[in-house]
């Protein structure tokens, strides 16, 4: 199946999916952006720490793949594992979203723009949970039998 015939689905799960790739690009070089900002305020560096925080864990919720190649801890691993339904990565992802809004109430900055895709990352499981639509992952993101193919 290709990506274009993935998205043809209409299953929001696939929708959530590339956007918490996208996110994850975001959070990754807003992060990194707002970490050596030369006048703002200090609690910006700590936001932007939880921005790159958020990158990793998309990065492992994401790309199933990874949980069998990186070496990782077995608590980790459950951890990660539990993040596996429509309602539990909705719920990460507003977290996580939330996260990203609060950065507001110190400064108006860049991480505006990763909690905006963190919302509607979130938002698009919620959908797929509310219309009953089964978690699928993407082939192009390893999901559907890639990891078992190689290991």
């Amino acid at each position: 199946m290709s990506l274009k015939d993935e998205f043809a689905t209409r299953n929001f799960s696939i929708y959530g999916q590339w956007l918490g790739i996208l996110s994850m690009i975001l959070c990754f070089a807003l992060g990194i952006a707002n970490l050596f900002q030369l006048f703002g305020h200090f609690l910006i560096i700590i936001f932007s720490i939880l921005a790159l925080v958020s990158c990793f864990i998309i990065l492992f919720i994401e790309v199933p793949l990874l949980l069998r190649i990186c070496p990782t801890s077995a608590s980790f691993d459950a951890a990660i594992r539990q993040v596996s339904t429509n309602y539990m990565r909705a719920a990460t992802y507003g977290v996580m979203a939330l996260v990203q809004w609060l950065s507001l109430l110190i400064a108006a900055t860049s991480l505006i723009a990763a909690a905006v895709v963190l919302t509607f990352t979130g938002v698009c499981y919620a959908l797929a949970g509310l219309k009953g639509q089964a978690f699928v992952g993407s082939k192009t993101l390893g999901g559907a039998g890639v990891a078992q193919m190689i290991v």
